[in-house]
């Protein structure tokens, strides 16, 4: 059997089977975070978070396909697993990177709502100033 082959299913089977439990946790977890952000709005919440785990398989599983091929020659049982380790690697990197970006810009919007809501109303008008004529 060619091990590339080999290589090759293993690193699918196993980066695509990481990609969906990385988005399930992040979906079920995510939730109670973006309810927060949107202010308890859960309808929105539940779409947003189904837009972000949409977004989440699209790319990751569009770079595990473009990251799949190797230049090398895979042709002992070594070359795979340094191949696997190497590309899944990369792939928990991405999925990192990713995880952390989406939860830097949530806190951004969320501490932007917590600001706007701590805000004081203006203060109330102390008086009346009347026109002056010809201005």
């Amino acid at each position: 059997m060619d091990l590339t082959v080999v290589a090759y299913v293993l690193y699918l089977l196993v980066s695509i089977g990481l990609t969906v439990w990385v988005a399930r946790t992040l979906s079920r977890n995510g939730r109670v975070f973006l309810a927060d952000v949107l202010h308890g709005n859960e309808k929105l919440a539940d779409a947003v978070n189904h837009l972000l785990v949409v977004g989440f398989y699209l790319v990751n599983l569009g770079f595990i396909a473009l990251y799949l091929s190797d230049s090398e020659a895979i042709d002992t049982t070594r070359r795979v697993f340094e191949a696997l380790s190497t590309k899944l690697g990369v792939v928990l990197l991405v999925l990192g990177v990713m995880h952390l970006s989406n939860v830097f810009a949530l806190n951004k919007i969320r501490r932007r709502g917590v600001m706007e809501r701590e805000q004081l109303p203006p203060v109330t008008p102390q008086g009346w100033v009347t026109p002056q004529a010809g201005a």
